[in-house]
């Protein structure tokens, strides 16, 4: 897939708020400062898209662009360490869990992960939540450039025996990606535009 155009449309923190156009949305969300807000600006080619900053919890918002007219990229907040009080970390929790519940639009959730480090428990909770919300998710592990491929192999691999622990049939469908060499963007647009060809022939949708 070739991004043409990345539009923001709207933050808001209330899903009724969001889009109403019946095109399928893809969300990206994972502990603060693990990422996503670089990936989300290599993915579409556009460093200024999405706010990255040094201070963890930045994004605090849902926010909606406009990818190539016929599909949304959601970035989400993070969970986990932010520097924000715990009545704003409560409310940060019910609109995110709000969007996967009520959002019809929602075609599939992206969970990112920091491939340095082993196997975290929020991770697999999180990633336990959206299996019983019966939420589609992909594992998408950032920071590939940071570690050898040895330690990428083992790191997938601990994540995968956490998870057939704790019940999972098999390891979520998963992408390894460096926002400072790209690696991943092209297979990881290749599986969204699959999705999305699914989809716009399907009349069903939404």
């Amino acid at each position: 897939m070739k991004i043409d155009t990345a539009e923001f449309i709207i933050s808001n923190s209330d899903v009724s708020k969001c889009p109403k156009e019946p095109l399928p949305e893809y969300a990206f969300i994972g502990r603060s400062n693990v990422g996503k807000s670089s990936l989300i600006n290599m993915l579409t080619n556009n460093k200024n898209l999405a706010k990255t900053s040094s201070k963890p919890g930045k994004t605090q918002l849902i926010n909606h662009f406009k990818i190539n007219s016929n599909w949304f990229l959601v970035d989400l907040p993070g969970y986990g360490y932010a520097k924000v009080s715990k009545h704003t970390k409560q409310v940060f929790q019910k609109f995110i869990t709000e969007y996967f519940e009520k959002r019809e639009q929602l075609v599939c959730a992206f969970v990112l992960i920091d491939i340095r480090h082993e196997a975290q428990k929020i991770d697999l909770e999180f990633i336990n939540y959206l299996g019983e919300a019966e939420v589609p998710f992909c594992i998408i592990f950032t920071k590939a450039d940071k570690i050898s491929k040895g330690k990428i192999g083992q790191h997938i691999a601990a994540y995968k025996k956490q998870l057939l622990a704790n019940n999972w049939e098999e390891m979520p469908p998963h992408f390894v990606t460096s926002s400072q060499d790209g690696t991943g963007r092209d297979t990881l647009l290749e599986y969204i535009d699959e999705v999305n060809q699914s989809i716009f022939n399907n009349t069903d949708f939404v």
